[in-house]
């Protein structure tokens, strides 16, 4: 029987004084596993179950949700199909349960692609790839969507992994997140405004343990340094893992579940999300990207152990 997530690419990489190992999906382009030296990075789950919580997948044209699934292009109502009942919401892109193209493998690397073609409420055809390669100190994730469409095309790009420091409790972590804008959102989790988070219980630069920390919020204000930028998680031992992004990663989203659905059983989790652009971009245009026709747009993300 072929598992819930297709075709699992199992990457292997030694190298003077360690190994790496790493785990990819067909279905989603998604990251099951990742760990340096025997240490998990990133939450897994079953091969027999589909990613609970979107874990590890990726998330294009738009990551996060689309307000009722309506928006309007050069003055013509849009309705993407509800794929979050619960709140009415389109949610995550349109590749979430797709199966990708394997395009070429080796030990510690595969590229895989998939076409976005017009559907309801996106009238556009991309083509994208999701390059998952392995490094000394983890994984470098490479995207490129190309818009094959006669029109620009509206475009974000986001991914799901939810990060862990090995067997250290998620509640003994210290999270900081270098951002300085948080958005509130309604009851339906779309975003009502942006607001600095300096002085607040939602500033993470400095590092907060996440026993005391509740959230599923989007951050803006990304701070980028040197081309990249960095997010982490550390352990009371001093292990440390970091979500690091190029410049194209403008915004990041923090999720804390209390039942993450493990192979073990439901436990906490957190969620490191980067992104484009903020939840409901394809209303609020902020983050947007218009790929003009024929155009291709490349971008890179990654998790490594730092210590």
């Amino acid at each position: 029987m072929r598992a819930p997530t297709g075709t699992q690419y199992a990457l292997h990489l030694e190298h003077d004084g360690g190994v790496v190992d790493a785990i990819v999906t067909e279905v989603a382009a998604g990251l099951r596993a990742l760990e340096v030296d025997g240490t998990a990075l990133v939450e897994t789950f079953s091969e027999t179950s589909a990613p609970p919580g979107a874990a590890g997948i990726v998330l294009v044209p738009w990551p996060n949700r689309v307000a009722g699934g309506r928006w309007v292009l050069d003055g013509a109502p849009q309705q993407l199909d509800v794929t979050e009942v619960k709140t009415g919401n389109a949610i995550h892109g349109l590749l979430r349960f797709t199966g990708y193209r394997l395009v070429e493998r080796e030990a510690s690397r595969v590229l895989q692609a998939a076409t976005v073609f017009p559907q309801h409420g996106y009238p556009f055809l991309l083509e994208t790839t999701v390059e998952h390669a392995l490094t000394p100190d983890g994984l470098v994730v490479t995207h490129t969507v190309t818009n094959e469409s006669a029109v620009a095309a509206p475009v974000a790009v986001g991914a799901h992994p939810y990060l862990r420091v090995g067997e250290v409790p998620v509640d003994e972590l210290v999270l900081t997140l270098d951002a300085s804008t948080r958005f509130v959102t309604d009851e339906a989790q779309i975003p009502v405004r942006e607001e600095p988070v300096e002085g607040t219980d939602f500033d993470l630069t400095r590092g907060r343990r996440i026993g005391e920390l509740a959230i599923d919020h989007g951050y803006g204000g990304v701070r980028v340094t040197d081309g990249r930028s960095r997010q982490s998680l550390e352990a009371p031992d001093g292990r440390r893992v970091e979500l690091w992004a190029d410049a194209s990663f403008g915004f990041v989203q923090v999720f804390t579940p209390t039942a993450f659905q493990a192979p073990e059983g439901p436990r906490r989790a957190v969620a490191i999300e980067p992104m484009t652009a903020p939840a409901n971009a394809l209303n609020s245009r902020e983050g947007l990207r218009w790929l003009a026709p024929g155009e291709t747009w490349r971008l890179t993300w990654g998790i490594r152990r730092t210590a």
